[in-house]
């Protein structure tokens, strides 16, 4: 038999089994012994096609189904960890590249915005921030306390306020990822604009070491989890706007399923991110020097943290997924799938 003929004798029974779930164990063990028989077939006709990977993927989602054990609580979170939340974002890698690609680009306009037009940061800051934002930081600079802002505040208050915050912006970007990605793209604008001409002010002050040692202390996490929010917003988007093989409504359901696993995975980062803001921040603007060297921590130890959150955020978000998927280890249907369900 052609293959072409053999795609279109079987293609709408695999839809149907890969779309439409059953808990039958009767009706899934039909199913199964069917899949098995038309990959047979397909292996030993068509070894090298794609419609072969595809009829094995639908039959090791329901092969998981049928014998994998009962998992506890305990390790239902750890293979959500482990697996299942890195296989996410294997999935997604290029729309991660997209997202920061494009905030990128707007911290560049930030930046490059302020450098040519001398009021362009006050006028950003005056307009999309907080009124007299701009000049308070100047002042605070020449005043020789660069950081003040962060040293205001008491620490666990401080704690709750940017951990909720930075948690409400983060369901913000991926909420408005319905509006076609469009409200996603408008909040990454706002962010990276501000994050330009903010980094802005500390450079043209002379303050650019310092205020990178000090500030991205918590900022690494804390941007690098905004840029992962805005990318579960366009997740949310791309899902309608993009079904594939699906409906537009399955495929937005599961967008919607994908982006706020993602976006609730974020909190932790959040959590720690403000932790460090609240207290390491809190503590370095305290003891700042602009006198001497000292920023209020030793060098090392700034740049320890700060290389250790890049680290992680490449690691897991980037490296640990690409690790996974060359391993054979795959998420279908929800279900982590690893190499070899023929026994």
């Amino acid at each position: 038999m052609r293959e072409a003929r053999f795609i279109k004798k079987n293609v709408e029974k695999w839809n149907k089994y890969q779309h439409s779930e059953t808990n039958d164990p009767d009706e899934l063990a039909d199913r199964f012994i069917t899949l098995l028989d038309d990959l047979s077939y397909a292996k030993t006709f068509y070894p090298q096609s794609k419609v072969t990977r595809w009829v094995n993927g639908i039959a090791a989602g329901i092969y998981q189904s049928i014998y994998q054990n009962k998992k506890e609580k305990y390790s239902r979170i750890v293979q959500f960890w482990r697996y299942e939340l890195p296989l996410l974002f294997r999935k997604y890698h290029k729309t991660l590249l997209f997202t920061f690609s494009l905030f990128i680009a707007f911290v560049a306009i930030g930046v490059i915005s302020s450098i040519t037009d001398p009021n362009y940061a006050a006028d950003f800051f005056d307009n999309m921030v907080q009124p007299g934002y701009y000049d308070e930081t100047i002042q605070r600079i020449q005043k020789g306390d660069p950081f003040g802002v962060y040293k205001d505040a008491n620490p666990f208050s401080m704690f709750v306020h940017i951990a909720y915050n930075n948690i409400g912006v983060a369901f913000r970007s991926v909420i408005f990822g319905v509006l076609f990605g469009i409200g996603t793209i408008y909040l990454m604008w706002q962010n990276g604009l501000m994050l330009g001409c903010f980094q802005y002010i500390f450079f043209s002050q002379g303050l650019g070491w310092q205020s990178v040692l000090v500030i991205w202390i918590h900022g690494t996490l804390e941007i690098s989890a905004i840029v992962i929010a805005s990318c579960a917003g366009f997740i949310l988007g791309f899902g309608f706007l993009f079904p594939g093989t699906y409906t537009r409504m399955q495929s937005f359901l599961r967008a919607a399923k994908d982006a706020m696993k993602v976006c609730i995975s974020l909190i932790p980062i959040f959590i720690v991110a403000a932790f460090f803001e609240s207290y390491v921040t809190h503590l370095m603007s305290n003891t700042f020097d602009k006198n001497t060297t000292n920023i209020g921590l030793p060098v090392p130890i700034s740049i320890l943290i700060l290389a250790g959150s890049l680290f992680f955020i490449i690691w897991y978000f980037v490296i640990y997924p690409i690790r996974l998927h060359k391993r054979g280890i795959r998420l279908i249907n929800d279900k982590i799938v690893k190499p070899g369900i023929q026994k």
